[in-house]
């Protein structure tokens, strides 16, 4: 399957795979049938996904199996008047039934809204509005069919919701019957152009209504440095990414390019993550690749690892958040494994990555993936020198990279504001080694400008991580007549140390600062909370902390 996209599949070096690395693009590319229907055809007992879950219970699928069964739920979407171009959220969790449905939904030229169980009513109905949602197929629960179907009065687009249990309440359509008894599947005569939008995710913005962003039909192409390249997945890898299937870490980590690859898809649906179950599956369904944010990573350094047979683990990949190189090393220690870093966003595929040639520095993203023409910049928009901050930028003026998104749907004037003059961007701040290394230091808004120095806040942040008193912690910036501004530390403190929120505390936190890293960057002002403020994904909005400090 990866001879048909890219002549060469191997590669030694950074710079073979920067000169020699091409993407063969098929006019009309369709995931559903040129991928999943291919390997139906040729492997049909190749094994697609392993499924199993915290109650006990298990599923293998070939990729015979994903054929006939994304047929048939194409065959049903059908009949519910779903076509191409129609909008269809999934709220699937880790339900199996979201391989079957977002296959289905490409076969038909469909475009798939994958979202979270954790979305409320309010949520729902802006997704369904903003997008102009036709169907919603979600988790039978108590609490996610509350909230979908209190949310269709406010949502006149809204034609039909499905259930894929265990629960079909009132006024939801029962999956699992519906694709029973569905037709033989006959496949549209035109599906899809390469440019149609494909997928959309709602991006939780740390700032304002979430935006969305369209993906076309090539996207899943793009995933294939992902997984052949970063995941370095071979195909009798068997790979776990650990994601709920509402964010786009599902697509990039359990489906497309994994498949490509022809790797198996390794599903652990739970309702809690705890880091002794997770070492279990590990050890149980010899799991060869994990890839997860470093909080992940955070929890499972702290079981004690010589418990578990990890032996089948042979690769690990970091991504999510910036990696704390405490986290590496004790990976490292316990394992023998490097964790290899990568960046991307919501409007990309992986951007940056460590990849398996390369000798991976703990703390660093990484490399550009030569898909993209890359740089940072400085504010004046000249290209900035090794060792200086910049925000990286993806360079459009030759093309259109494959991978990168199409548009904020309904947005032109927000999609200009970050892509014009042939420039993305991506509103991210790193600096560049002297071995082309990119180092994460802040999203733009987040870099703090003290007497003269800029000051990321993850630098910050990491060094007050490894003291014991701190499980998390926010870097914010706060206005400063004399200095514009200084530092301020938010931080939700460890049990043991929450009856020592006092002015010693402080005084110990802002010494360990500025013996870890410069003494410039040490929080000035320290604040203690019982949590920090977060989107829907996690992500610590740093906006509201410094809108309370206004």
């Amino acid at each position: 399957m990866l001879e048909k996209y890219i002549d060469q599949t191997f590669f030694n070096s950074q710079e073979d795979f920067i000169n020699n690395f091409r993407i063969n693009v098929p006019d009309n590319f369709n995931f559903g049938y040129d991928v999943v229907d291919v390997w139906a055809e040729e492997e049909p007992e190749k094994q697609a996904l392993c499924w199993t879950n915290d109650k006990g219970e298990h599923a293998d699928f070939s990729f015979a199996d994903m054929k006939r069964y994304s047929d048939q739920t194409a065959s049903y979407f059908q009949s519910l008047g779903i076509g191409r171009g129609d909008m269809v959220m999934l709220i699937l969790k880790r339900r199996y039934e979201f391989w079957f449905s977002i296959v289905a939904l490409h076969k038909l030229g469909a475009i798939v809204i994958p979202a979270t169980h954790l979305l409320t009513k309010k949520d729902i109905v802006y997704r369904n509005n903003a997008a102009g949602i036709k169907m919603i197929v979600c988790a039978g629960e108590e609490e996610i069919c509350k909230h979908v179907k209190e949310a269709v009065p406010a949502s006149p687009t809204i034609e039909t919701l499905v259930s894929v249990g265990p629960l079909v309440k009132e006024g939801f359509l029962d999956f699992h019957q519906g694709i029973r008894e569905a037709k033989t599947f006959v496949r549209p005569k035109k599906v899809n152009t390469n440019d149609d939008i494909s997928l959309m995710y709602f991006t939780s913005g740390t700032t304002g209504n979430p935006k969305m962003v369209a993906h076309d039909f090539t996207y899943p192409l793009g995933h294939i440095v992902t997984a052949s390249f970063w995941h370095n997945l071979k195909e009798d890898s068997l790979h776990l990414t650990i994601a709920d299937t509402g964010w786009g870490k599902a697509v990039w980590g359990k489906l497309y390019g994994q498949w490509i690859a022809g790797a198996t898809v390794f599903v652990y649906d739970h309702e809690k993550f705890t880091p002794s179950a997770m070492l279990e599956m590990i050890q149980k369904y010899r799991i060869t690749s994990l890839c997860a944010p470093p909080t992940i990573f955070r929890f499972l350094i702290r079981e004690n690892l010589t418990h578990y047979d990890l032996s089948s683990l042979k690769y690990c990949t970091i991504a999510g958040e910036a990696l704390n190189p405490a986290v590496f090393d004790t990976f490292l220690k316990q394992t023998g494994i490097k964790l290899m870093e990568g960046f991307g966003q919501t409007e990309t595929t992986l951007t940056i990555a460590t990849f398996p040639w390369m000798d991976p520095k703990p703390g660093s993203m990484g490399v550009p993936n030569p898909q993209y023409e890359m740089d940072l910049i400085r504010v004046d928009g000249s290209p900035a020198e090794d060792g200086e901050q910049g925000e990286i930028v993806i360079r459009t003026g030759k093309k259109k990279p494959l991978g990168l998104f199409k548009e904020y749907y309904r947005d032109p004037d927000l999609t200009r504001q970050v892509w014009h003059d042939g420039v993305y961007h991506t509103g991210d701040v790193a600096w560049r080694d002297e071995d082309g290394y990119y180092w994460f230091v802040g999203r733009v808004d987040d870099v703090i400008k003290s007497s003269g120095y800029r000051i990321g806040p993850f630098e910050v942040e990491s060094a007050l991580m490894l003291h014991p008193a701190v499980v998390e912690c926010a870097i914010t910036g706060v206005p400063d007549e004399i200095r514009g501004q200084v530092v301020k530390a938010t931080i939700v403190l460890s049990k043991e140390y929450k009856e020592k929120a006092n002015d010693d505390l402080v005084k110990e936190l802002q010494d360990h600062v500025k013996q870890v890293t410069a003494p410039y960057k040490y929080p000035r002002i320290i604040a203690f909370v019982d949590e920090l403020p977060k989107t829907i994904s996690g992500k610590i909005r740093r906006v509201e902390i410094r809108d309370n400090d206004k």
